[in-house]
């Protein structure tokens, strides 16, 4: 993989360090990138060369595609970490890179999806109320976007963005080149081929579970991977009953009612959980039913303390993620959620887009694309050689 050269924004980022391996690259990221730091706490990466070469100045990664693994981690602030990823652009592009690569599976800034006037055809039709909203802040999805463009960043792998807005800025600035991932192929082999929930045949034991209708089009997603024809979909909807209260109940756009989940195994599927009040609420509502298992399925989950309190619920059996945000890998940060945890690794599933996407796919990856983090004090933990 001569052709490719990787690195993080931080030198110990551990998506990187499993992309480099399941790359094939065989040097340590530290000899392939100096990610230093003045004493002015100013970033200066520096792309390693030959000391001795003074023909190649400018010139070190002239074909090369170098990419840019960026994942945010506890404190290491986004702020800090989107301007590495701008410097270290650039740095490549200076250096005679052909192509820049950034995959950041969690986009940092999507949830700063407008700002407080209209920008362009596409918002035509927004109210002044929404736009008073935003009064006084940036568009700071917007400007993110355009600065990594003009740093020299080519092309952006996120996983799961929630945001159509986000989405569409991002296509229309790096020219269509932008690659939304949506790990349902993930999703549904593990369902099919573990333990984690019972299916039933052709899912006649399985319920997939939109907690609003925002969650829809992914828990049909997940439903379209499945190929299981016999199982049914629910959708939820949150209504108000007070300045601070909310209930849950059945959208009629559900294909069953809570009569038909007793006994059966239940997944409510979501892109991303923060503090974990509508999870709750929603597996807390659908017990009701009298479920065999009630589990939660999240691509980003932000290891709050709040939200792994409240996930601690006992009205969810289970949770199955993915490591979007690596710091779910760490024991100490699931906390006593570790007990009932799957994390389904995507490091190996985006180098084989990657692979893909540089048209260089050696098939490694084809049937082996991810591999599954789970503490031992998960009851459903076997020994390592089965995962």
């Amino acid at each position: 993989m001569e052709r490719i050269l990787l690195t993080g924004n931080y030198s110990d980022n551990p998506f990187a360090i499993d992309m480099a391996q399941y790359l094939g690259v065989r040097e340590e990221i530290s000899d392939l990138v100096s990610l230093k730091t003045y004493a002015n706490s100013e970033f200066c990466p520096r792309y390693i060369s030959d000391p001795d070469d003074l023909e190649n100045i400018g010139t070190r990664l002239k074909g090369r595609t170098v990419v840019i693994c960026s994942t945010s981690s506890q404190g290491r602030e986004r702020n800090n970490l989107a301007m590495r990823n701008c410097i270290l652009a650039r740095a490549a592009k200076e250096n005679g890179a052909e192509r820049v690569v950034l995959i950041e599976p969690d986009l940092f800034y999507s949830a700063q999806d407008r700002g407080a006037f209209r920008h362009g055809p596409k918002e035509a039709n927004r109210d002044i109320h929404d736009m008073k909203k935003f009064d006084g802040q940036a568009f700071s999805a917007l400007l993110y976007a355009q600065l990594l463009k003009t740093s020299g960043v080519d092309t952006v792998i996120t996983v799961h963005n929630h945001s159509v807005k986000v989405q569409d800025l991002f296509r229309e600035i790096f020219n269509g080149d932008f690659h939304n991932l949506i790990p349902t192929d993930i999703y549904s082999h593990y369902i099919r081929t573990s333990n984690f929930v019972q299916t039933g045949k052709d899912g006649d034991n399985l319920v997939l579970v939109a907690p609003d209708k925002g969650a829809t089009p992914f828990a049909n997603q997940v439903w379209d991977s499945l190929g299981l024809p016999n199982c049914k979909r629910m959708v939820m909807d949150k209504v108000r009953s007070g300045e601070r209260e909310v209930r849950m109940t059945i959208s009629p756009l559900s294909e069953v009612d809570m009569d038909y989940i007793k006994g059966r195994d239940v997944i409510v599927l979501d892109d991303m959980v923060r503090t974990g009040s509508t999870i709750v609420q929603c597996c807390e509502h659908l017990k009701k039913g009298n479920p065999n298992r009630v589990c939660f399925g999240v691509t980003h989950f932000y290891t709050s303390p709040e939200a792994r309190e409240k996930l601690n619920s006992p009205f969810i059996d289970e949770i199955m993620t993915t490591s979007s945000l690596p710091d779910i890998l760490n024991r100490d940060q699931q906390g006593r959620l570790r007990r009932k945890l799957v994390v389904l690794k995507l490091s190996k599933w985006i180098t084989r887009y990657l692979l893909r996407l540089l048209e260089i796919d050696d098939k490694r990856y084809e049937k082996d694309f991810y591999s599954i983090d789970m503490s031992s004090k998960n009851p459903r933990w076997p020994p390592a050689s089965q995962f």
